[in-house]
């Protein structure tokens, strides 16, 4: 069987990968491996997720577990009210900011932390060798429909209090958020128009990823309405991107190091957690504050495990998804731009200004063609022949592929998990320094690729 899961959850093509069959399957491990009183269940705005969904519900429900329904939902909100409502688990459908014709699955514990690497594994082998729990026909779980979200929005306004009437621009990209994230919003009295806000499983206004083209729309609405600021959201509401009153978006390494900074200070424990391909523009503005900058794998998974396990202050992958443990472990859209609003508050200052002190590094990537049969073996012999083309290397680390730290640039060679390719990607003070980094790296991986036979 083939692995399931990936960085963050199972994901794949509806009916290639992502079956009913599956998602049953999935379901009754689930329910098996915990031995589960009761499941909150929600989904994103997919056509094809209710399928999913009523085939997960008759998982749960074969294993004598209660099946709650919560129906279309940010992954975020879902993870609260895991933790919220007592549920022995919960599980999101959604393919995150993947095309529409994706689907997944997400499963959080009790705690609202996503499972580790051990309990996907649990899950996998269940899913393989189906020794599941069935119960009785008598005594088969019940199904129950939820609506808690106002749950979410009642602590988001209850803990935080803006003193200015923010005027936004939200664009939802027709996912999950379209209803809840506006209601957060207007619960803390900003003036809130929306785009795209409206759930559609085809994502026909933007596309469910945020990228520079498809947030153009966003840029000219803030721009044109003369807005404060335009927040953008994934498909499922994990992510999120910033545009400023002139219409630019943020650039989103710089803001996580700019929060993360304004996150730990005052506190005691000063750590954060990040990625291994995260700029290294944090550990230069930590240190103004005493802060230590934790690396994990690329994932929502490695970053939440680490959050909770060091009890960090913080953490984060600049593609937007940032966990704030102090309301869950799950990344959350729409609560990291609220915290943003109230950052920019307490500092009295703007948006571009909140990351001015923040400096800007040039940072590539590059993909070098790789059989998946050949991966586990370059990545053996890459070490030692980039150990003999580069000096200067101030620290290694294997954590996630290799990365190699200079004094002020770092280089990290990453097998995909989903391509058959091998992830280069450098950062230096120059895009000269940057170019001529990659293109030795790029050039070693590729002679060390073709050098192993097929």
């Amino acid at each position: 069987m083939a692995k399931l899961f990936g960085s963050s959850g199972i994901r794949g093509i509806v009916n290639e990968k992502i079956t009913p069959a599956l998602t049953l399957q999935v379901g009754q491990a689930l329910a098996t491996s915990l031995n589960a009183r009761k499941i909150l269940i929600g989904h994103d705005a997919r056509t094809s997720s209710p399928m999913l969904q009523d085939a997960l519900i008759a998982g749960v429900m074969a294993c004598g577990t209660t099946a709650l329904c919560q129906g279309i939902i940010p992954t975020p909100v879902l993870a609260f009210l895991t933790r919220k409502l007592n549920a022995d688990a919960g599980v999101m459908i959604t393919a995150s900011h993947n095309p529409p014709e994706y689907n997944g699955i997400k499963l959080f514990n009790s705690d609202s932390t996503p499972f580790s690497e051990k309990q996907q594994d649990q899950i996998e082998e269940l899913t393989g060798n189906r020794e599941y729990r069935l119960a009785p026909w008598d005594t088969v779980g019940k199904l129950g429909q939820v609506d808690e979200t106002h749950q979410y929005v009642d602590r988001i306004a209850s803990t935080i209090s803006l003193e200015k009437n923010w005027k936004l621009v939200l664009d939802s990209g027709n996912g999950s958020t379209s209803q809840l994230a506006p209601e957060v919003f207007r619960a803390l009295r900003c003036r809130v128009t929306t785009l795209n806000s409206h759930t559609d499983g085809h994502f026909p206004g933007r596309g469910s990823e945020l990228t520079p083209e498809s947030l153009e729309p966003l840029c000219r609405a803030v721009r044109g309405l003369k807005a404060d600021l335009g927040v953008a959201f994934d498909g499922d509401g994990d992510r999120m991107i910033l545009v400023d009153a002139m219409g630019r978006i943020t650039d989103s390494d710089r803001l996580l190091a700019a929060y993360a900074t304004y996150a730990i200070s005052g506190r005691d424990n000063k750590q954060v957690v990040v990625n291994v391909e995260t700029s290294m523009c944090i550990e230069t503005m930590l240190a103004k504050e005493g802060g230590e900058v934790l690396r994990t794998k690329v994932g929502d998974v490695f970053i939440a495990e680490a959050t909770k396990r060091t009890q960090a202050s913080f953490g984060g992958e600049p593609c937007g998804a940032w966990i704030h443990p102090e309301y869950h472990y799950c990344p959350d859209g729409i609560l990291s731009s609220v915290l943003v609003l109230k950052a920019l508050e307490a500092r009295h200052q703007s948006l571009p200004d909140f990351i001015s002190e923040v400096p800007g590094y040039h940072m590539l990537r590059r993909n070098v063609a790789c059989f998946e049969s050949k991966k586990e073996s370059v990545m053996t012999r890459i070490p030692e022949k980039l150990r003999s083309h580069f000096t200067g290397v101030a620290k290694e680390s294997h954590v996630d592929g290799l990365r190699f730290s200079f004094k002020d640039a770092w280089l990290l060679v990453r097998p995909s998990g989903t391509e058959p390719v091998i992830r280069v990607t450098v950062e230096a003070q120059t895009g000269r320094e940057a170019t001529t980094l990659i293109d030795d790296a790029v050039a070693v991986l590729g002679t060390c690729v073709k050098a192993i036979p097929t």
